[in-house]
């Protein structure tokens, strides 16, 4: 909770109810009015808000930089494209999750099968024509049956035209690269991509 007064955002769908009452900063001084900031302040705000997001470590975060700066084009759009096509990232925009770290559980505790292999790696990257479901043996598991009951919807965002998921068989095709603009993060990439190449 603290961490969304913080960076301006709500990152959880429990943490909405709580942003909304108190949208300012946590701390005794939330409330009074801050002195300009600075512009490294506003590039770093808006990185923390992109890496907690997606809740990647700063390692994680530079290192797939890295790897956008080398692909043609716009590095921003790069970036958020190398970081949405993470399966933890698609398991959560498929609704098979309700959070980033429920998502990245699910990979953890080898519950998401990729082309019907298991994958244990949230880092993982799918590629466009490859399918993502839930095991059959996990898919009896109570937050498996209420994601494929619709139960996440009303929490999550619209599903990405980027991905064709079938929710009631907890499966999830990624038809394509994702496009920048149709990726529901809340961030400025320009302003990251500045903090990174400063």
């Amino acid at each position: 909770m603290r961490l969304s007064r913080a960076l301006g955002l709500a990152l959880t769908p429990k943490a909405v109810k709580h942003y909304e009452k108190r949208p300012y900063p946590p701390g005794e001084h939330g409330r009074n009015v801050r002195r300009k900031e600075s512009d490294f302040a506003v590039r770093l705000r808006e990185k923390q808000r992109l890496r907690a997001q997606y809740g990647l470590r700063e390692k994680q975060m530079a290192r797939i930089f890295d790897e956008a700066r080398k692909v043609p084009g716009r590095t921003g759009e790069a970036f958020v494209e190398l970081l949405e096509m993470r399966i933890d990232a698609l398991v959560l925009r498929a609704g098979f999750a309700r959070t980033i770290l429920q998502a990245r559980q699910s990979v953890l505790h080898r519950h998401i099968l990729v082309d019907g292999q298991i994958v244990d790696r949230p880092s993982q990257r799918v590629q466009p024509g490859q399918t993502i479901q839930v095991k059959p043996k996990a898919a009896s598991l109570d937050p498996y049956m209420a994601a494929a009951a619709g139960a996440h919807r009303d929490v999550l965002p619209e599903v990405p035209d980027y991905l064709d998921v079938q929710l009631e068989k907890l499966t999830a095709k990624l038809v394509r690269r994702p496009k920048r603009s149709e990726v529901p993060v809340t961030c400025d990439v320009q302003l990251v991509v500045e903090f990174y190449a400063r």
